[in-house]
């Protein structure tokens, strides 16, 4: 759930400029010294929602025979070849719901618009089936739920099979400092389909690298900070990040109560809008859910069109340029076919304080203890683990856990007070009023606003288990502290390497932010199908 932490508030970048044809080579896919370690001949390469539900509805596959095929390429691409270690575990029923798919459309029963649609959720997702939800740690191998999340229930009911569960972060990526994203106890490191030595991003990391790699249709990650829009950027595919509220978190494991949520990953953005309006409602579990009740749709499709972009005011965020000479060059080409199809771009140098960065991990921190320890509870009296410090404990007997960082936030954390102290109730107020009305509220109300855009990163990195993730920039905060809604989808490739683009904006501007999204999407068509390159 929380990508960057705190490391990227610490960064300082100076440009030098270059001239216009060298930018322009280095934009090029980089072939020396790759090499293009997969077959690729996947007779469901790239399918859509729709393509795959014709294909049921005329009979050339059945719903067994697809899921088959996911698992038979899962055991190729990620367990053996390129060994991607996206996902954790498989569903060992899959193929037998398969079947019950398959029965029920033969009796012209469909569930939904999921229905026979394979979908994998990020391991912190709790369901109620022969899977343990482990949050990658090997404290929780053997946690068993005793309930489906919400998000599995509404999964299951719109027909959607769950084929397994996506490797993560450990603990969403906010147990430790040095950490690298995509590495857990159990699943180990999750590699980039990319260029396999780069580095995923995280903490949804085999969720974006599965749909990237054809692994599955749809997966589900959950964010904090980033770790929707940030893996998905670096894979090439398109993520939802949700206002907070409009999807449930009951039975996700928590970092923050005030900005998690879970989001859909898809290849594009009309199958993340299919997913995500599949997945919305009030649950009583969730008290957050309440304010959607009026502003939540059941499908988002209804407001993708083609000429999304004409008429809008988009606001552009320019505190990254200069960072990333090649990520500027993307973004210009963005803005100007923005500009061509009828939107008006207006500058803008800063969003929200960067003090509200330090309100935010305070409230994380406070959230984070309150959070698990009511997590450790709702497993029983069973629960392998079923306090913070428990868990703290566990990892420091493990041999693994602390092999490659250390557990500093958890520390932190624990020795927080309740949710009525005095500080985490300052640090909430000040953030709320420092990322709402005096950050994109205000921004957006005074400039008329439709949404703000900003590159969603850099190219990913070199995975480094030795001195953890090193990264420039990334442009998750503004959203994920408001708790308002943000869209990354493909913007170009950087030596082979995907870089996505950001729209973010207001609460429950999410049919305005999907409309000018796929605009821009059908307009390009830059995703790329990753190639597993290997360099020396």
């Amino acid at each position: 759930m929380k990508l960057f932490t705190i490391k990227l508030l610490q960064k300082s970048f100076a440009f030098a400029p270059f001239a216009i044809l060298f930018i322009l080579f280095s934009l090029k896919t980089y072939n020396g010294n790759a090499q293009n370690i997969v077959n690729d001949k996947f007779k469901f390469q790239e399918q859509s929602i729709a393509q795959i539900q014709l294909g049921y509805k005329n009979g050339s596959y059945s719903c067994k025979e697809l899921i088959q095929a996911y698992l038979d390429r899962i055991n190729e691409i990620d367990v053996n070849g390129p060994g991607l270690h996206a996902i954790i575990q498989i569903n060992p029923d899959a193929l037998s719901i398969a079947e019950e798919m398959d029965k029920e459309r033969k009796a012209g029963k469909i569930r939904g618009p999921l229905h026979g649609i394979p979908v994998l959720l990020k391991d912190n997702i709790d369901t109620h089936d022969k899977m343990p939800t482990t949050a990658g740690s090997r404290a929780l191998m053997k946690s068993f739920p005793l309930k489906d999340s919400y998000i599995a229930r509404k999964l299951r009911d719109a027909g959607a099979i769950i084929i397994g569960k996506a490797n993560l972060s450990e603990w969403a990526n906010f147990r430790g400092t040095m950490s690298t994203s995509g590495w857990s106890g159990v699943g180990g490191q999750t590699k980039n389909p990319y260029v396999l030595s780069r580095n995923p991003c995280g903490s949804s990391s085999g969720s974006a690298v599965a749909v990237a790699a054809n692994l599955t249709m749809l997966a589900i990650g959950t964010e904090t900070d980033g770790s929707i829009v940030c893996p998905s950027h670096t894979n090439g595919v398109v993520g939802i990040k949700p206002t907070v509220g409009l999807l449930s978190r009951s039975g996700i494991i928590p970092i923050s109560f005030t900005q998690d949520t879970p989001g859909p990953i898809a290849r594009s953005v009309r199958d993340a809008a299919i997913c995500l309006g599949a997945l919305t409602g009030v649950d009583s579990a969730d008290s957050k859910t309440f304010a959607s009740e009026v502003k939540y749709y059941m499908d988002y499709t209804q407001f993708l069109t083609l000429s999304g972009l004409n008429g809008r005011r988009i606001g552009f965020y320019k505190g990254f340029s200069g960072i990333n000479y090649k990520v500027d060059t993307l973004m210009d080409r963005a803005v100007a076919f923005m500009k061509k199809n009828g939107a008006e771009i207006i500058e803008i140098d800063s969003i929200s304080n960067s003090s509200t960065d330090k309100y935010s991990l305070e409230v994380m921190l406070y959230e984070y203890k309150d959070g698990l320890n009511t997590y450790f509870r709702s497993l029983g009296p069973d629960a392998p683990i079923k306090s913070i410090e428990e868990l703290i404990a566990f990892n420091k007997a493990d041999k693994i856990e602390l092999k490659y960082f250390n557990q500093n936030y958890l520390e932190i954390a624990a020795k927080k007070g309740d949710l009525t102290s005095k500080e985490y109730l300052e640090a909430l107020a000040k953030m709320a009023k420092g990322s709402q009305e005096d950050g994109i509220d205000k921004v957006m109300n005074a400039l008329n606003l439709d949404a703000i855009i900003a590159p969603t990163g850099s190219p990913a990195w070199q995975t480094d288990l030795v001195n953890g993730d090193s990264y420039q920039f990334g442009s998750s905060s503004f959203a994920a502290q408001a708790g308002y809604p943000s869209i990354t989808v493909p913007m170009g490739y950087i030596d082979s390497l995907p870089v996505g683009i950001s729209f973010f904006g207001r609460a429950w501007s999410e049919p305005k932010l999907l409309c000018m999204a796929y605009a821009y999407e059908m307009g390009t068509k830059l995703r790329q199908i990753p190639r597993f390159l290997t360099r020396d």
